[in-house]
């Protein structure tokens, strides 16, 4: 089943910073990979995700943590802008002529 623990160990084997291996960061990727606590690596799927409405919300009604709204900027600036960078995640995938910061 896919856990916090194992998402921080696969953002390590990427070669993601420490920084980028925290608990947030491992509730992102399982967010943008569309798992729940029951459900196994194998069932990753990739999809429109946005911070509140997608990431977020997953994050709160699968593994029951909650995040102030005003944390979609530290999901934004700590979290998905590193994965980016690192090739963990794409911005705007379904729609790459979309601007963005």
């Amino acid at each position: 089943m896919a856990t916090i623990e194992e998402a921080r160990e696969i953002l390590a084997a990427l070669g993601m910073p420490t920084a980028q291996t925290n608990k947030m960061s491992g509730l992102t990727l399982l967010a943008l990979c569309g798992l729940t606590p029951n459900e196994p690596w194998s069932d990753t799927s990739r999809k429109r995700c946005t911070v509140t409405k997608s990431i977020m919300s997953h994050v709160k009604d699968h593994y029951g943590i909650e995040y102030a709204p005003n944390t979609r900027e530290t999901f934004r600036r700590q979290v998905l802008h590193q994965f980016i960078q690192g090739r963990v995640a794409d911005y705007n995938p379904f729609e790459p002529d979309l601007a963005h910061e």
